[in-house]
């Protein structure tokens, strides 16, 4: 009885211990579960705001390009100088034309004095003709530094908008402002739907960008006496009270009055002066997900302890039955051979019973394995168009044909379609990462830039477009030259050069576009020929002034703008004869240092 009693003993411990083992078990997969969703909440915060910032970037940098290339525009500088009537009559409907080709919610010219005298919104009832900006930042920032760029409410219009504002003639002697006025209600519904809120503030804390409407014109944190008399000095917000929002920050904490268990916060910088992107990401859907993550870990601990105990259980009865079967042995002699055979026949039916509850036990753990795998998401990789199709259908071809081929024992030329067919994985590849590479938005980086690669990138792109037109393309000149610039930036000028000569070639019999390369006194040129028409002699002249184009649904602003591309990289886009008897653009770059 001793030893029965030390064995009950013995296995009322090690149960103890079971439950002590499975609560740490429990507590650590719940504070591990947790941490990896922050972590995860985290790296998600981030992303958005990468990705937004770069979208935000991307359209500030579109709209940037539009008061440098209207300050160069004869017009308007003649219309500053003459105040010629008939003139500011089609400055008017030339700026209405471009804002809505643009989207600009307005374009404007003021005078030297801050008077508008032409304007995109001249024919509403709320025009900005006559009115007098002379007091706005941007304005006196314009005349003052040569550009200028402020976030505020309209004083004619109330709608909240940022201006982009860039003077015309010199600071000696100013004509006057060209304004470009953007709104950003468009960019708001879009991150509307997204998961979590996006906001941007001004270099006062002030909201001006967000996903949550609400949100607009509240401020992160009190605005001090300053900051209010500044703006009201400038009229920048109107009469808005800019009351400060209900959030409070803790690091990368976040909490929007009293929510729980709140949101990861993720900050990131902005192309325009003072202004900041914050993301507040909810943390609930990750935390949901790892505390399930954490229940399940807990119940499969709980599972092996219990399996465990079981199997520690039924030694434990193994050793009584054995002690009963011993005594039973020693005092009867005479029934030994009866009491055997019952002893037996009952193990059997334990062995069986056992064996079965085996077999249940392992299709339980498999079952919470399947759950498990389950339980895992994959990800789903999207296409990347067209010029991905060509090379698919080819791998098909080439699969069934090395079918064919295995099935005759060729093995040489099925292992030569196999081949092909890795090659052709390969190019696949090539054209998804370029794809990813030409849509990201980002802050332009000039550096060395191999002109071979960005014209192979470049083929990669418009490619497809250029054997459906069936134009024969031809490359010339030396392959490893290097200039600075910009990778993304060069290949944008690339695709307007080679789409424009695909639109010229339309309809052509044996179309041709060459493109040959060059190297003279640290320049390096490349140009891009073609025999179509060519450009007509009363174009040729203006053909980089903005709004000119032989085509009737061209806007005449391709050529400026990947001459001002040019130009930043310090280089030149020229009209040049072309070898071919159509038209020739000559682009010319500084030769890059490339070890």
């Amino acid at each position: 009885m001793k030893g029965v009693t030390r064995s009950t003993r013995s296995l009322v411990l090690l149960a103890a211990a079971g439950a002590v083992l499975l609560a740490l078990v429990a507590v650590l997969a719940f504070r591990v579960a947790q941490q990896q969703a922050v972590s995860a909440t985290d790296r998600a915060a981030a992303q958005l705001a990468r990705d937004n910032a770069g979208l935000f970037a991307s359209e500030l940098q579109k709209f940037r390009l539009l008061p440098l290339v209207l300050a160069e525009y004869p017009d308007v500088r003649a219309m500053l100088e003459t105040r010629d009537a008939a003139l500011v009559e089609r400055i008017n409907a030339r700026l209405a034309l471009m804002a809505q080709r643009t989207d600009a919610a307005a374009i404007y010219v003021l005078t030297a004095r801050g008077r508008a005298i032409a304007a995109s919104n001249y024919r509403l009832p709320a025009s900005f003709v006559g009115q007098d900006y002379g007091f706005r930042p941007y304005f006196q920032g314009a005349i003052r530094d040569g550009d200028a760029e402020l976030f505020a409410l309209g004083t004619v219009s109330g709608r909240p908008g940022l201006y982009l504002a860039r003077r015309i003639g010199d600071a000696a002697r100013p004509l006057g402002v060209i304004v470009v006025k953007i709104e950003f209600e468009g960019m708001q519904a879009a991150w509307a739907h997204q998961q979590g809120e996006t906001l941007v503030t001004d270099t006062h804390g002030v909201v001006i960008v967000t996903s949550e409407p609400g949100w607009r014109f509240g401020t992160v944190g009190r605005l001090g006496a300053r900051d209010r008399a500044a703006i009201r000095a400038t009229r920048q917000y109107g009469s808005l009270p800019l009351a400060p929002l209900p959030l409070a920050i803790d690091g990368a904490a976040a909490r929007m009055g009293g929510e729980t268990p709140g949101s990861r916060l993720a900050t990131t910088g902005l192309p325009l002066a003072g202004a900041q992107m914050r993301v507040l990401y909810p943390l609930d859907p990750a935390m949901r997900s790892a505390n399930a993550n954490a229940r399940l870990a807990s119940l499969g601990a709980l599972i092996v302890i219990a399996g465990a105990l079981l199997l520690l259980w039924r030694a434990r009865e193994r050793r009584l039955l054995q002690i009963a079967a011993q005594r039973a042995l020693e005092g009867q002699v005479a029934e030994r051979t009866a009491e055997l055979r019952d002893a037996n026949a009952q193990l059997v039916a334990e062995s069986a019973e056992r064996a079965r509850a085996d077999q249940r036990y392992r299709a339980a753990r498999e079952e919470l394995a399947q759950a498990n795998r389950l339980g895992s998401l994959g990800q789903i990789t999207a296409g990347v168009a067209h010029e991905i199709n060509q090379p698919v259908a080819a791998i098909r071809s080439f699969a069934e044909n090395a079918q064919g081929f295995l099935a005759r024992g060729d093995g040489d030329k099925a292992e030569e379609n196999l081949g092909r067919i890795v090659d052709l994985t390969q190019r696949i590849g090539a054209i998804t990462a370029e794809l990813r590479n030409f849509a990201r938005r980002r802050t332009p980086e000039t550096g060395p830039v191999d002109v071979n690669a960005a014209i192979e990138s470049t083929l990669l792109l418009i490619g497809d477009r250029v054997r459906a037109q069936g134009v024969l393309l031809e490359r010339t000149g030396p392959l490893r030259l290097h200039v600075t610039a910009d990778r993304v930036r060069l290949e944008q000028i690339l695709i307007n050069l080679i789409q424009n000569a695909l639109d010229a070639l339309a309809g052509q019999e044996k179309p041709v576009i060459r493109i040959t390369t060059t190297c003279t006194e640290a320049r390096i040129a490349l140009t891009v020929a073609d025999n179509g028409p060519g450009v007509a002699p009363e174009l040729a002249d203006q053909l980089f002034m903005p709004f000119v184009t032989g085509r009737a649904e061209g806007l005449g602003l391709g050529l400026p703008i990947a001459r001002n591309i040019a130009r930043d990289f310090g280089g030149e886009l020229s009209l040049a004869e072309s070898p071919l008897g159509g038209a020739a653009f000559r682009l010319e770059l500084p030769e890059a240092a490339h070890g």
